[in-house]
């Protein structure tokens, strides 16, 4: 499934994306089993359902983000450490974080890889075009271990970038 947002990434800007069902001949096509193919359009369309209102309660500057038990063990605390940094460098607010949180518990892994997590953080990123530092997104573009991930592609970071 990771692999087919790195596509999306790659192929489609956000308002760009053509209709599921196409999508999903498109992914077909380009050669996607429809097990993941059904997977990625079932995330992506958890993540098309965000309203912007993940975070219910208001941000302070100087708060601190408290993880459930369940998020603790489905996100380890490298990927905690690397939300904070994003959020410390401005690069996510707390409506993004949250909708990165809610859309990592959403992937079935048991534990979500930090290289994983990035993936995720591009895809709201990339969803709802926010603007990010280039040198954050080189550290969201980094590959961190031999996960399902991918490391620094330039037409993805040129997408994102414009």
């Amino acid at each position: 499934m990771i692999d087919i947002l790195v596509y999306l990434f790659e192929n489609y800007l956000p308002d760009a994306c053509p209709e599921p069902a196409v999508l999903a001949k498109k992914l077909s096509a380009a050669g996607f089993g429809n097990d993941d193919i059904t997977a990625a359009l079932s995330w992506l369309d958890g993540l098309a359902g965000e309203d912007g209102g993940g975070c219910r309660s208001p941000s302070f500057a100087g708060s601190v983000r408290i993880y459930s038990e369940e998020e603790q063990e489905r996100l380890p605390a490298a990927c905690r450490g690397f939300i904070t940094f994003l959020e410390q460098h401005d690069a996510v607010d707390a409506r993004l974080r949250e909708a990165v949180i809610e859309r990592a518990l959403a992937l079935s892994d048991a534990e979500v890889s930090l290289d994983r997590l990035k993936v995720i953080v591009l895809a709201v990123i990339w969803r709802y075009r926010h603007e990010v530092d280039a040198l954050i997104l080189e550290e969201l573009l980094a590959e961190d271990s031999d996960d399902e991930g991918f490391g620094g592609d330039d037409e993805v970071a040129r997408a994102l970038l414009n």
